[in-house]
């Protein structure tokens, strides 16, 4: 849910600035954002946030670190979802 938040946050970005990297949009201004359980940190830097595109990751974190089936959760500014372990299906 906070991926999709994240996402729906640099959207804004993009309607008010024409961007989604501008210096004014504040949803990395405090680093990464971690999720309401703790579970995931979800970041997007240097060529993952350009004026155009973003790829988000969610890092799996604590006991969901353990998860080796989905790995980190990736969403990108198309709405692709994917997996760093490959299988998305299950994960999303």
């Amino acid at each position: 849910a906070t991926l999709m938040q994240v996402a729906q946050e640099l959207e804004r970005c993009y309607t008010q600035f024409s961007k989604y990297n501008d210096d004014d949009c504040s949803v990395f201004a405090s680093g990464a954002v971690m999720s309401d359980q703790g579970f995931y940190e979800i970041s997007a830097s240097g060529s993952d946030l350009t004026e155009s595109t973003f790829t988000l990751t969610a890092a799996a974190q604590n006991e969901q670190a353990d998860d080796a089936d989905c790995g980190n959760l990736i969403l990108t500014h198309l709405g692709e979802k994917k997996t760093s372990a490959g299988a998305s299906d299950d994960c999303w």
